[in-house]
């Protein structure tokens, strides 16, 4: 039975287990993938199943828009650093840095907006909706609805993807887990605009 180079990238990208333990494993498996899986759990080898595991490896992405006046850094993680160097992850890398530099996100998923932004951003909508007079139990929706809208537009992972806005950067986000089986995550950002305060 030959064990191909397609037969172990298969085996460890369902799994997160190292290039040899895969290779031995569907050695010993006479190359069958579920027996391969069997075999190295019973070896202990740690397999992406196991939930929680911590994504420590993966990429920091810098893009600079043609005009020189607007940088981005993004560090975005994963499992393994075959992951981070697949083509789909760089790619995943380069979308987000650019989705960066043209969205202008202030914040990166709704659990990182400070209770104070939030708290400031209804006031503001309460006293709009009171300028406009609109009765108290229509104020509230209207000041919630103007509160999502804050939300996408200033959270990264809430954006509309800007290459295709029928898909957030959440969805993009699920879409690269499920092909990849990792526990992928954008860790940060950073965004620079020439003249703009700090």
């Amino acid at each position: 039975m030959t064990i191909t180079s397609d037969d172990v990238k298969r085996l460890r990208e369902q799994t997160g287990v190292g290039i040899m333990d895969c290779r031995n494993a569907l050695v010993k498996a006479n190359g069958n993938l579920d027996k391969a899986k069997q075999i190295l759990r019973e070896e202990g080898k740690e397999l992406l199943s196991q939930k929680g595991r911590e994504a420590k490896e993966g990429r920091v992405e810098a893009y600079l828009h043609h005009s020189g006046k607007v940088g981005v850094l993004v560090e975005v993680l994963c499992n393994t650093d075959f992951a981070a160097n697949s083509m789909e992850f760089r790619q995943f890398t380069r979308d987000i840095a650019m989705q960066i530099a043209a969205a202008k996100p202030r914040y990166l998923s709704v659990e990182s907006i400070p209770p104070a932004d939030l708290e400031a951003e209804k006031a503001i909508y309460l006293k709009q909706s009171e300028k406009e007079g609109k009765p108290p139990q229509i104020a509230e929706k209207i000041v919630e609805g103007r509160l999502k809208k804050f939300v996408d537009e200033t959270c990264l992972v809430k954006q509309a993807y800007i290459k295709d806005p029928s898909l957030t950067v959440e969805d993009l986000l699920g879409n690269l887990r499920a092909k990849t089986g990792e526990n992928v995550q954008i860790k940060r950002f950073c965004r620079f605009e020439v003249g703009e305060e700090g």
